[in-house]
């Protein structure tokens, strides 16, 4: 087991950071004063347009006389509308993420033969270098995935014969691999985990090739590596749904911002699973999960509507739940109203509910979806449209399939990973610019003092030049 070692003692960092924050604040009418978009968004909260895009649209309000017109959602890859993808899989009985990383990085469908062959790459680039789980997962555990996924896919660099070769046809190999073998560091990782953490058994299953992307994730996760075709195609369904999301979105940019600079694949996908840990990016899932576990310890009845409701009122006004005030699942930057991923995945779990012994658990889900947009509106005075998002039901879908919580978020990584690729790629065709926006400077000028002349602390004087005379 690691140690952590902390070498600066709490009261020093305390005294530290008080003077940090108070000198690092910017005060917020200064973001107005100068028209700053912050977080890259105007002041609708559309994003700012800062690049171009063939791999995916995002859609949920059309610009109407400069004003926001909200539409239902519409999501496609390469203009293939997902709900196309979602549905031919089923009806075919098959697996579809594989044709979706194919139509994300190529950018149109393949043909059966040219599926069936990539397929066959993707499962036979699943094998990790030579030691490479004991040198880089096992000797180095981490109680967070995302952040294993991280560091190893940093590793991969050192493994790679030519890893600073930004041609396209040696991104595309770098990019096909990491693909393929994300999912085996995950499962991997979350073994060790069990292991040092957890106190429990560790399953190491060696690669079984043939199998889906789904699948291998089931095999490798499970102790008796047993699951049904319809546990497969469901989480199938999920890899589909997360597999992108445009190119504006927080992992997507930063993994385009990193390539802009030229660095390599590695670094650049690192950046975009790192942008992904972040609670307000790719951990809302689990944040779902944590408010259903608030409502059970709230209220009697979690299919109450009243009760619910009632649960609701006290989490929006930061009495109840985490206390942020924030109902996990409701709400996007674009979608207004409906998240078309989110629809398919109420449907899907929505069949297997009862069955799985959950079917409570997705009436209040149903229940906090409908009620959040009418209470947000009474509590907040706030009528803008809000809909539930792809996070509302995944991870009740996760939990109906026995994945592991630990396993939430990085399995959005495991599907994402597809559409940073596409993205990096296309940066890398048709970028040619390194992104750099502009940042104002509000630091007060002063003048150079002294060591021995210089006071203890910080000087408690304006921090800012005052707003008339800029």
């Amino acid at each position: 087991m690691h140690t952590f070692i902390e070498p600066v003692p709490d009261n020093y960092l305390k005294t530290l950071c008080d003077d940090l924050k108070s000198y690092s604040a910017i005060d917020p009418e200064y973001f107005d004063r100068f028209d700053v978009k912050r977080g890259l968004r105007n002041r609708d909260g559309s994003g700012v347009m800062a690049g171009l895009t063939k791999v995916c649209s995002v859609e949920g309000y059309h610009i109407e006389d400069g004003e926001r017109k909200p539409v239902e959602g519409h999501l496609t890859y390469r203009g293939v509308d997902v709900n196309d993808i979602v549905n031919a899989c089923i009806k075919e009985n098959r697996f579809g993420f594989e044709e979706t990383v194919w139509l994300l990085l190529f950018g149109h469908l393949p043909t059966r033969t040219q599926l069936e062959k990539f397929s066959g790459v993707i499962s036979a680039s699943r094998e990790l270098p030579e030691d490479f789980i004991e040198d880089m997962i096992m000797k180095a555990p981490s109680p967070n995935i995302m952040n294993k996924l991280e560091r190893s896919v940093l590793s991969l660099y050192s493994y790679d014969p030519n890893p600073d070769d930004i041609s396209i046809e040696n991104v595309l190999r770098q990019s096909i691999q990491i693909i393929a073998q994300l999912p085996m560091i995950m499962t991997y990782a979350y073994q060790v985990k069990r292991r040092y953490y957890l106190k429990k058994s560790m399953y190491l299953h060696p690669i079984k090739p043939g199998l889906s992307t789904a699948e291998t994730i089931l095999y490798n996760t499970r102790s008796d590596r047993k699951y049904t075709d319809e546990e497969a195609k469901l989480l199938d369904l999920c890899l589909i749904l997360h597999a992108e999301h445009g190119g504006g979105n927080n992992s997507a940019f930063a993994t385009r911002v990193l390539s802009s600079s030229g660095t390599d694949t590695y670094a650049a996908i690192s950046a975009g699973v790192g942008a992904l840990k972040g609670p307000r990016h790719g951990g809302a899932n689990i944040k779902v999960s944590e408010m259903l576990n608030y409502l059970k310890e709230d209220v009697n009845d979690i299919t109450d509507e009243g009760q619910v409701a009632d649960f609701l009122k006290k989490v929006i006004n930061k009495q109840a739940g985490d206390r942020s005030g924030l109902v996990y699942g409701m709400g996007h930057a674009v979608y207004t109203l409906s998240d078309p991923r989110q629809i398919i995945l109420k449907r899907e779990a929505g069949k297997i509910a009862e069955e799985k012994g959950f079917g409570a658990e997705f009436k209040a889900l149903e229940l906090i979806e409908k009620l959040t947009p009418e209470i947000f509106s009474s509590e907040k005075h706030n009528t803008k449209k809000m809909c539930a998002n792809v996070d509302m039901y995944s991870g009740l879908i996760y939990e109906m399939l026995r994945i592991p919580q630990d396993l939430y978020t990085p399995l959005f990584a495991i599907a994402r990973v597809a559409g940073w690729s596409a993205h990096r790629i296309e940066e890398l065709i048709s970028g040619n610019r390194v992104i750099r926006p502009a940042y104002k400077n509000l630091a007060v000028p002063k003048d150079y003092v002294d060591i021995d002349e210089r006071v203890s602390g910080f000087k408690r004087d304006s921090q800012y030049i005052p707003l008339d005379e800029r």
